[in-house]
């Protein structure tokens, strides 16, 4: 009976790289996909903004247009009608604004036309005034970013921003946004109530694990500081080569 002899400190040395160069391949090809598939998501939701905008957005237009000319062109007597036709025109003008802010939020138009500073800021204002908060959005000089990093940095600072409207009781918000040393920061503070972040990403719903899972495909870092009573700041770093 025999036994294989023990592979030498060489061997051995050089299987462990081979796994560990396998380990690395392996997390390469992972993030890849995970990006690929936020890359069709972005697509998707791209084209169903389109739609709704182009489509249902402007049937609704000339519905209500057709509607105001049915209208105008009752005859005084028929005054019940005519307060029918308002009420219809009002809904279908109240419709008419849903679909076009759901299609911004689906994928704003201004994020590709004009880029991420401007995106932002109007996330920042269209949320702030719809919920009674001041949203400020301090952005220094930084490099031309790609579409894939500028998609990242908007969607982890629209979920932070939803959070904070949803649950924070907030009256004050600061987005910053800088770039450092080849790296984005991305820094979102409140001063509303605070939570213990540990419970809240056990417990999920919050959109916590949606922001760190995204910043993983981006070999990005996620931070959260949070206590009751003492608001919460949440850091996101990601390389500009996160490749």
């Amino acid at each position: 009976m025999t036994h294989d002899a023990p592979p030498s400190p060489v061997e051995a040395h050089l299987r462990y790289q081979h796994l560990l160069q396998r380990l690395e391949a392996s997390e390469r090809e992972f993030r890849r996909l995970g990006r690929s598939v936020l890359h069709v998501q972005e697509d998707e939701r791209r084209r169903l903004a389109r739609d709704l905008h182009d489509g249902i957005g402007q049937n609704l237009t000339a519905l209500k247009h057709r509607l105001a000319q049915i209208g105008d062109a009752l005859p005084v007597e028929l005054g019940t009608l005519r307060a029918s036709l308002d009420e219809a025109i009002a809904l279908c003008a109240d419709t008419l604004d849903d679909t076009r802010q759901l299609s911004r939020l689906l994928r704003p138009p201004i994020l590709d036309d004009l880029g991420l500073e401007p995106a932002l800021r109007w996330l920042a204002r269209s949320l702030g005034e719809a919920a009674g908060v001041a949203i400020t959005v301090e952005i220094e000089p930084i490099p031309a970013l790609d579409e894939e990093l500028q998609t990242l940095l908007f969607r982890i600072t629209q979920e932070a921003l939803n959070n904070v409207v949803k649950h924070a009781g907030a009256r004050s918000v600061l987005v910053h946004l800088v770039e450092r040393s080849g790296r984005m920061q991305l820094q979102i503070v409140d001063d509303g109530c605070g939570f213990d972040p540990v419970q809240a990403q056990a417990a999920g719903g919050t959109g916590l694990g949606g922001i760190r899972e995204r910043l993983q495909l981006f070999n990005g870092q996620f931070e959260l500081r949070s206590a009751s009573g003492h608001g919460t700041r949440l850091r996101a770093v990601v390389p500009l080569d996160n490749r």
